[in-house]
């Protein structure tokens, strides 16, 4: 019996022996490896890739105010911070296919190598794989999710063309089962999407939610598709979509933002349904489930009351909104965002605006979508404010100076008057808005009311102390007679109980107010010392004064879109400065400006004929049809061209008609300034000295370009006779004709070069310090980062910079240093970080070839992944 048991026991050991050849392909050899590789080796690389996108599913925060994204965004760092699980998935699956090779499934295996690759950023041979997979697998499954994959990260990197080719093959196959349909149309959403076609997009969810079963999946869908059709208007689908988002259990912050954003799209018709949405806004935040998200409540509610046209409870509802506690610093950024376009928009106080702007800006990161939108309005507003504070400043300065010692006296004291009256009316609106707690009912009950009977409890008695005896003593220490005499005996009840440190500690708060207090107040004799005393003082104030009435005007027109207060300030300059610099330019914009509100434009045309015959801004006026753009550039560069050989061979009449034909033609384009010089070159053979005198020390005057008025200024000392180590104008001429030739022979490709480059120059934008290594050496410089950190709080600890790295494509990482308020702050970042920055983790090539963007030209870097196409652009705008 025992014999016949062993016998039966080496048989079956032969048989499992013999399965694991992965040769021999017999039915228990199939059996063994297909079962084998199924429930081991691809289970657990299936595993670890289910993990990868759970993690990147849970990292990612949601932000229901903008459109759901189709597919969950990929964090390079976050996939670093996982790597094992993907090199675990490379050695699972490779052991499938070395151990396992007439399996079944070899071909998963390879596509799990290739989804690997895929989410490590290894674009290359994850197109391989798929490819190879699409190419030879015998599996329609396997060869439909492949292409699918490599759909998708065509469209991640921008190939929109190889993306549609393999929408075209997979349109044209057939037997392509129900989850990969699912994913094919949700990644075709997702091609839409980068391609931005919300047509497109909207039909491609629409089909998806119909293929899966996965409730959560459709609930998501669903809020996307609401979201789409709220932006296109069509409430009543929004509102539809909306409610099927809430079915199927969601997440509850899905839910309650779909129930949320369907209060916004519902059809209202009567005042108690209004009514009704209000009380749900309110019953909605006395919840306490939605304590973190009282925020977005009074958010919500105040776009509602927007809608109805009650501005000053929605700003109400958002200066509340901003208080509330929050753990999500984007949707403080949007409050403040919304703060800013009513008070720019409705309120036209351009003022609040831009501290509003400040305030969202703080709330984000560079690498936020909205964050270069914000910044780049934050800007124009900034020129605002300055340019406004220096109007108001300058002239009540200039004012006063025009003034008696008296009278300059008089006004300083009722300006302090005025002042402290402003701060106990603060100091009476806190004590207002104090919360009662439980001890301040306990007193209650003792006489004092809310215990503001209590001096130190009561702003306002705080605020009216402070001043009295700032009045009488001026600013003298807080260390009189009897705190002195106290402080044996607070030294001596320290260490015996709680009364002494809580005594000390109160002191010193108290000190602390009052010292803020009476720091907030203003100083006779120090607002008498910003008079101007002499002419010359008064001088320097009326010139900024004159720039700002300038390029307030400009600003407003151009940026603002507001004619109407651009004609304001732009009036007062030319009446209050008539010979101010900037006139010609100023007569231009009120002709622009007089044509936006059918006012009188022909005016500045008369005055910009009559004043400034050869300006650019008088032949734009007299020819407003003219060619303008790349191509006035480029036909301007060859016209100038052809003037200056002219001039250069003494056919002075023949380059000035050239001249002024092409100014004619094609005014206001970069070669204007360079044309208009060699007109006034002309005029220094032809016409006579003093015209010629006239015009270079206007040209001088009014150019921007200082390489042009650096040689119209040696023109002049030459006219002049000056005794100075300069070029004489023949040689001035010369070096001009020499410069000419260079230039205009490399014009063209310059301006193809321009109008090719996605990049623009804008050195007030905020920018960004980069450093750019391949992964490999990205992989060895582990303490760049500390380095960094160690730089930034020996050099820059007040600048509150941040550091950070990203994968910018397959080929390059990069490190990134932030935020500069602009070109100039992060050019002296740079150069300090050139002499001063020493890490083992670079080489002196790295840090050389670091390099600096601006946030928008950042985005579309990012986007375009194409970091030579940047530094050729940086090379021509930073160096």
């Amino acid at each position: 019996m025992m014999r016949r048991y062993l016998t039966i026991l080496g048989i079956i050991a032969m048989i499992l022996l013999s399965a694991c050849s992965s040769e021999k392909n017999t039915f228990t050899n199939r059996w063994f490896h297909n079962t084998t590789s199924r429930y081991n080796a691809v289970f657990y690389a299936k595993a670890n890739i289910g993990e990868i996108e759970k993690t990147i599913e849970k990292s990612h925060r949601e932000d229901f105010t903008q459109v759901l994204p189709i597919f969950f965004p990929i964090d390079s760092a976050l996939i670093d911070q996982n790597e094992e699980l993907l090199v675990d998935v490379r050695d699972f699956a490779s052991k499938a296919i070395d151990w396992h090779r007439i399996s079944k499934w070899v071909d998963d295996s390879y596509f799990l190598l290739g989804l690997a690759d895929y989410y490590d950023g290894k674009f290359d041979e994850s197109s391989n794989t798929f490819r190879y997979l699409n190419v030879n697998s015998k599996k329609k499954r396997v060869r439909h999710r492949s292409l699918i994959q490599l759909m998708r990260q065509f469209t991640d990197i921008g190939n929109f063309e190889d993306a549609a080719y393999v929408i075209e093959y997979l349109s044209k196959e057939s037997g392509i089962n129900t989850e990969n349909k699912f994913l094919l149309y949700k990644t075709l959403a997702y091609y839409y999407d980068q391609r931005q076609d919300v047509n497109g997009k909207i039909g491609a969810l629409d089909r998806a939610i119909s293929l899966t079963k996965d409730k959560k999946e459709k609930s998501r869908i669903n809020f996307i598709l609401a979201q789409l059709y709220q932006r296109e208007g069509l409430d009543a689908l929004a509102y539809s979509y909306y409610n099927e988002a809430v079915k199927g259990n969601p997440p509850y912050e899905l839910a309650f933002f779909a129930q949320l954003f369907a209060q916004q799209v519902a059809e209202l018709n009567k005042s108690k349904d209004v009514k009704r949405v209000r009380s749900y806004y309110d019953e909605l935040f006395k919840d306490s489930k939605n304590k973190d998200l009282r925020d977005v409540i009074l958010y919500e509610k105040a776009l509602f009351e927007l809608k109805q046209d009650d501005v000053q409870e929605a700003e109400k509802l958002l200066i509340l909104a901003a208080k509330q506690e929050s753990n999500n610093p984007l949707q403080k950024s949007y409050i403040y965002q919304k703060l800013a376009e009513i008070n720019f928009e409705i309120k036209k106080d351009f003022k609040t605006t831009k501290y509003y702007l400040d305030s969202a800006l703080a709330q984000i990161r560079p690498t936020d979508k909205i964050y270069a939108e914000i910044n780049q309005k934050k800007g124009i507003f900034d020129n605002y404010v300055t340019h406004y504070e220096i109007i108001n400043k300058n002239d009540s300065l200039i004012r006063l100076s025009q003034m008696s010692a008296e009278e300059q006296e008089m006004v300083a004291e009722l300006f302090i008057k005025q002042e402290e009256e402003r701060l106990l009316r603060e100091a009476e609106q806190k004590s207002q808005q104090r919360s009662s707690g439980i001890f301040d009912n306990l007193l209650a009950f003792g006489g004092r009311g809310s215990g503001e009977s209590f001096y130190f409890d009561n702003n306002l008695a705080m605020q009216r102390g402070s001043i009295e005896f700032y009045r009488n003593w001026g600013t003298r220490p807080l260390d009189d007679n009897w705190r002195r005499n106290i402080q044996g005996f607070q030294s001596s009840t320290r260490g015996n109980g709680a009364l002494g440190p809580m005594s000390d500690t109160r002191e010193e708060d108290r000190a602390e107010e009052q010292s803020s207090i009476i720091g907030q107040l203003p100083d006779k004799k120090s607002l008498l010392a910003q008079i101007p005393k002499t002419e010359e003082d008064v001088n320097l104030l009326r010139e900024k004064l004159e720039e700002s009435y300038f390029e307030l005007g400009k600003l407003l027109y151009f940026d603002f879109k507001e004619s109407l207060m651009s004609i304001e300030y732009l009036e007062s300059l030319i009446t209050t400065y008539p010979n101010s610099n900037k006139k010609a330019e100023a007569y231009y914009i009120l002709y622009l400006a007089n044509q936006e509100i059918n006012g009188n434009p022909t005016l500045y045309v008369q005055r910009l004929n009559r004043e400034f015959p050869d300006s650019p801004f008088t032949y734009s006026v007299n020819n407003p049809d003219a060619i303008k753009g790349n191509q006035a550039f480029l036909e301007s560069s060859k016209l100038y061209k052809e003037a200056y050989e002219q001039y250069y061979a003494g056919n002075y009449a023949a380059a000035r008609s050239i001249i002024r034909s092409t100014l004619e033609n094609y005014p206001l384009t970069k070669n204007t300034s360079r044309l208009i010089l060699l007109d006034i070159m002309v005029s220094g053979k032809v016409d006579d000295a003093e015209r010629y005198k006239y015009r270079l020390e206007n040209y001088i005057q009014t150019t921007e370009d200082s390489q042009l008025v650096k040689l119209a200024r040696n023109m002049l000392l030459a006219l002049t006779g000056e005794q100075v180590e300069i070029r004489s104008e023949r040689e001035e001429v010369a070096m001009e004709s020499q410069n000419n030739e260079e230039q205009t022979s490399e014009t063209e490709e310059e301006a193809e070069n321009e109008e090719d480059s996605p990049y623009r120059e804008n050195p007030n934008q905020t920018h960004i310090f980069v450093i750019a290594l391949d992964p490999e050496k990205a992989r060895e410089s582990k303490n760049l980062l500390a380095d960094l950190e160690t730089f930034h709080a020996q050099n820059f600890a007040n600048s509150r910079l941040r550091t950070g790295n990203m994968n910018l494509n397959r080929q390059e990482v990069i490190f990134i240093v932030s935020p500069f308020n602009n070109a100039e702050r992060a050019i002296a970042y740079r150069n300090k970080f050139m002499d001063d920055f020493n890490s083992g983790s670079i080489e002196k090539s790295d840090k050389e070839n670091s390099f600096l963007i601006s946030i928008e030209n950042f985005q579309e870097l990012n986007r375009r992944k194409n970091l030579n196409e940047y530094r050729q652009f940086y090379r021509r705008v930073y160096k």
